[in-house]
Formats: C-alpha cells, sequence, structure tokens
C-alpha cells in the first residue's frame, strides 16, 4: 500500500542500485545488505537494525512490480510534496496521503494501526534460507493491524506459526528420522528431523501452520531426546566409559570400543589411571550440516572384587616391590587452607 513516508525515502539509495536496477540487481543487493546488517548478525547494535529495517522495506516495495510502480509515480511528483496526516485541519476534514493515492492506485488503503517491529513475513521466502541458521529463526511477530510486509506495506499476512512437541530415540536423533503429527481434520504431517539434532532444539515444517490470506504459516517442532544408557553427548562430540584392567592400565594395551559406526581398536598407553581421556577422531555425532565430532574414551581401571590364591600373591608381590611409591604424598599440604 502506498504510504506517506514514500514521498521522502529514496529506496533505490537504500539499496545502492540505481533507479533501472532489474530484479536480480534489486535481489543480489538485498541478499548482501541482508546479510550484513541482520539483527542476529549485530546484537544490541540498534543501528544495524534500523538499517536492516529499512533495507527490508525497501526491498519489499522494489521487488514487488505493481508496489514499485506506485513507488515510481509517486516520487516522479517530486520528493518535497506534503500531505496532510489523516484527520489533520478544521474538524478533521483534510484528506490524507493515502486517502489520495488510496484512490488513485486502487489499493483499499486503510488508515491508523501504529507499525511494530520486523516480522518473519518481511523476509521475502526466496532469502528464507539465508537466516536459518540464525539464532532465534525468525523476528518478533506480524505487524500491526493484520498486514502482511514491512510496517503492513507488503504481501497478504501469512496464517500464524503452530507449534508442537515430539521425543525422539537416541540413535533417530544420531542418524536422523522422521516424526508425524496428525492434525485436527485427519491430516497427517510428517517433519523431518535432521541427523545430529539437539535436545530441545527446534525444527521447522515450513507450510504447515494455519493458513492465512498470504499463505499458511510454519509448524514449528521442539525435538526431545532420549539419553542413551553408554553414549553421552557432549556438543558433536560423544563420551562413553571404558573399563581397562589393572595391568592394561600399567602395561598398556590395545582395546576394542564400541562407536556408532561399531567397534574399533584403541591403543591405552602404559601408566594410564582411571579418568584419562582418549580421543577417537571424527567418531561422535555427524551433524546434517557441519563437521564431525570426536569419541572421548574415558578410562576406568576395573578393580575385581575377588582374587585367587594365586593372583593375591602376584599382588601382594607387586605392592612389596612398589613400596617406596607413595601416591597420596603431599596431599596433606594440597588441603590446608
Amino acid at each position: 500500500m502506498a504510504s506517506q513516508d514514500w514521498v521522502d525515502k529514496d529506496f533505490y539509495a537504500t539499496l545502492g542500485v540505481s533507479k533501472d536496477a532489474s530484479e536480480a540487481d534489486i535481489k543480489k543487493a538485498y541478499r548482501t545488505l541482508a546479510r550484513k546488517f541482520h539483527p542476529d548478525q549485530n546484537p544490541g547494535d540498534d543501528a544495524a537494525e534500523k538499517r536492516f529495517k529499512e533495507i527490508t522495506e525497501a526491498n519489499a516495495v522494489l521487488s514487488d512490480p505493481e508496489q514499485r510502480q506506485q513507488y515510481d509515480a509517486i516520487r516522479s511528483m517530486g520528493s518535497g510534496a506534503r500531505f496532510s496526516a489523516p484527520g489533520a485541519g478544521s474538524g478533521g476534514a483534510g484528506g490524507g496521503f493515502e486517502d489520495v493515492f488510496g484512490g488513485l492506485f486502487n489499493t483499499g488503503a486503510g488508515r491508523g494501526g501504529a507499525r511494530s517491529g520486523y516480522s518473519t513475513g518481511d523476509i521475502p521466502p526466496e532469502f528464507a534460507d539465508l537466516f536459518g541458521g540464525f539464532s532465534g529463526g525468525g523476528f518478533g511477530g506480524q505487524s500491526a493491524g493484520g498486514r502482511g510486509g514491512f510496517g503492513g506495506y507488503g504481501t497478504p499476512t501469512k496464517g500464524a506459526d503452530r507449534t508442537a512437541t515430539s521425543t525422539i530415540s537416541f540413535a533417530g536423533a544420531m542418524r536422523g528420522t522422521r516424526i508425524s503429527f496428525r492434525d485436527s481434520d485427519g491430516e497427517v504431517i510428517d517433519v523431518r528431523v535432521p541427523a545430529g539434532v539437539k535436545d530441545g532444539q527446534k525444527v521447522r515444517a515450513r507450510g504447515k501452520g494455519s493458513p492465512g490470506p498470504g499463505g499458511a504459516g510454519d509448524l514449528i517442532v521442539t525435538v526431545k531426546v532420549e539419553e542413551h544408557p553408554f553414549f553421552h553427548r557432549d556438543g558433536n562430540n560423544l563420551r562413553i566409559e571404558v573399563p581397562v584392567t589393572f595391568d592394561e592400565a600399567v602395561l598398556g594395551a590395545t582395546i576394542e570400543v564400541p562407536t556408532l559406526e561399531g567397534p574399533v581398536k584403541v591403543k591405552v598407553p602404559a601408566g594410564s589411571s582411571s579418568g584419562r581421556v582418549l580421543r577417537v577422531k571424527g567418531r561422535g555425532v555427524k551433524p546434517s550440516k557441519g563437521s564431525a565430532g570426536d569419541l572421548l574414551v574415558e578410562l576406568q581401571v576395573a578393580v575385581p572384587s575377588t582374587l585367587s590364591d594365586e593372583a593375591r600373591a602376584a599382588v601382594e608381590a607387586y605392592a612389596a616391590a612398589t613400596e617406596g611409591h607413595r601416591p597420596r604424598a603431599g596431599l596433606a599440604d594440597k588441603a590446608r587452607l
């Protein structure tokens, strides 16, 4: 819809393109500037947020052929033009800018409704992939008055997003899976969960939300991941505890440990103690995007609860042979306050 603001705003300058710029030029300019000034890229920077709103508004107008034609016609009348606000003048009889141009372009522009901040509807669908990785996944609510686009001057408003929660297995989180929801009208909605999803992470199914004049909103699913009794996730690394015998820890050994893809051989260095962590590269979580994590193997020296006479004699002989070794020497000094 035409706005009085258009008179004083040079959207071409905002995007840094010429007045005869092609749709491709406008798209390219918006893509570059949106990446640079996106609020999630500039947290706490009010100037960047303001700039992002300006380029989003400019793109919303110039990327729409009908709105661009209206904008060019308004600007051709002179940027110095002024119109009274709706209700201004004696008895509120003065016609506002939108009254004048609403009839000229048959936009049906209504009055009132303060503009809110930017919303997910402000970003054209073809640019949605630019911001998918940013925290939050979206920006604020819909524009005031129920109108789509920046400040109510864009495409029709999309339907509201819907939310759901689902719990998946640890294996499903590691390998990727699909979960299904049944809508109130009986429709089954399948949602793809990518490999490497974390507990509490949100997955967006586009176009599966509530219907609206500008298309359906999205379904946002919060994924809960069941714990595994053996593998413990640490970022994209996996931690496991592996028992070793006393002689393996003292003398060193090559042992076999399980991974998500099957067992691998791991070398235990001689003189290892309980709690020592060995790293197996690339055997951790393998997300659908990004690098694989590692497998962190924590050694635990397993002490037998019962000993044969021969084994006891061997341990006693070892104790006698290492009598001078005092692992707790100096411990009392460390504990002093």
